[in-house]
């Protein structure tokens, strides 16, 4: 496999082994923030392998985007002789994640508590719908805790709860997971032990949502949802230019209003005493909202960019996301990323955004093909040529030559 990318110095995870049993988003997201920062991350594969290999339409591109730097070992854990392969490399390994159904793993017996007793080191990562607690054996989805989480609610119009445009629970959830695996490895130093640790979907969406819990306690008022929100500032909303290009504009400080009060000639406004702070600016936004538009669409997208960001005021051209392949700030430093789809062709993929003294996580593998590392590692763990012909033969792993 390629090494397309080497930081300067190894990375900070290098030696930390990982075994991944996951699929979709939030199991493989976990584990690939784990790989860019130098685990050897080696995702067990079924021998049908990750099903999100097959995906179609919104979930088409889930596998080679979160799955780069990883190695790939199919086998049969349906089998005894599988198992006792899989057992083999968790004696070899930091820890593992599996974001499976609830009981699967305890079904197959590579539970916590097997495994555990396997290798007392290891950090056993499950990463679930659910918490502990009453609904913890319920099967979730990134969209269903959006619903009952209230993220939905908040991102759509009252009456049309809307799932945000990317996978953002299952992402965070992964991420979380990452964070409680680092800690977990760092406890273990001091007490040499593993632990279990879990992380989930649910409350993942209820920690996202906790900004606007605290608004409803501290106000005594349900919080509407954001595209009905009531605003903290006068200008804070999307704006049409003259040449019908859409520009965000944040004006959230005193500071801000006064460079763009001189730099649009509103002196009349700045000067104005009941318009002085952001509370007063705020009650007023009817009276201002109009004057500031007609000010911004007057201009071409090109000279409105330029001044607001001469003046220093926050702001976001509306962009779809085949913008980004090109834009020129994702792709300073390298921090676009280049991968191999599965169609052959490659791609710009954005990197985890983390900047780090001395380090440059980047590509070292490509997204593996099914089981294209199936026969090095089971090298590693000590079979001979002959027998790992023979569990290829027999299917209980499974590898391509």
């Amino acid at each position: 496999m390629e090494d397309v990318s080497k930081g300067e110095q190894p990375l900070p995870l290098e030696g930390i082994r990982i075994l991944e049993l996951g699929h979709t988003v939030m199991g493989p997201s976990c584990t690939m923030v784990l790989a860019d920062l130098g685990a050897d991350v080696i995702k067990v594969e079924p021998p049908e392998g990750d099903r999100t290999r097959a995906n179609v339409g919104f979930g088409s591109a889930l596998f080679p985007v979160f799955n780069r730097n990883k190695r790939s070992f199919s086998v049969d854990l349906k089998s005894d002789a599988g198992r006792t392969l899989l057992l083999k490399l968790v004696t070899r390994s930091d820890a593992l994640v599996e974001n499976f159904a609830h009981g699967t793993m305890d079904r197959l017996g590579l539970g916590y508590e097997a495994l555990s007793k396997v290798n007392p080191g290891l950090v056993y990562c499950s990463l679930k719908g659910f918490l502990s607690g009453p609904y913890e054996e319920r099967p979730a989805l990134d969209e269903v805790v959006q619903f009952m989480g209230g993220l939905a609610y908040m991102t759509g119009p009252t009456g049309r709860p809307l799932r945000a445009g990317a996978s953002v629970v299952d992402i965070m959830g992964g991420m979380f997971g990452a964070l409680g695996i680092m800690a977990a490895l760092r406890e273990r130093s001091r007490t040499g032990r593993g632990q279990l640790v879990k992380s989930a979907l649910f409350e993942s969406t209820a920690f996202l949502v906790a900004q606007h819990m605290g608004q409803q306690a501290l106000t005594g008022k349900a919080p509407p949802p954001m595209p009905e929100k009531e605003g903290s500032w006068a200008v804070y909303q999307p704006f049409q230019t003259a040449d019908e290009r859409t520009v965000f504009i944040a004006i959230t400080s005193d500071n801000h209003w006064r460079a763009f009060c001189n730099e649009f000639g509103l002196g009349d406004l700045l000067a104005d005493p009941s318009l002085k702070t952001n509370p007063q600016r705020a009650q007023q936004r009817e009276r201002i909202r109009p004057i500031v538009t007609a000010k911004f669409h007057a201009l071409s997208y090109e000279v409105l960019v330029e001044k607001l960001e001469r003046l220093k005021i926050p702001f976001g051209p509306l962009a779809k996301p085949g913008d980004l392949f090109d834009d020129p700030h994702l792709n300073h430093a390298g921090r676009m990323l280049d991968i191999v789809l599965p169609t052959g062709t490659r791609a710009k993929i954005p990197g985890i955004p983390l900047e780090m003294s001395g380090h440059t996580p980047g590509v070292r593998l490509q997204p593996p093909k099914m089981g294209e590392h199936t026969r090095s590692i089971l090298t590693e763990l000590g079979y001979s040529d002959a027998d790992v012909d023979e569990l290829l033969e027999k299917g209980i792993a499974i590898g391509i030559e």
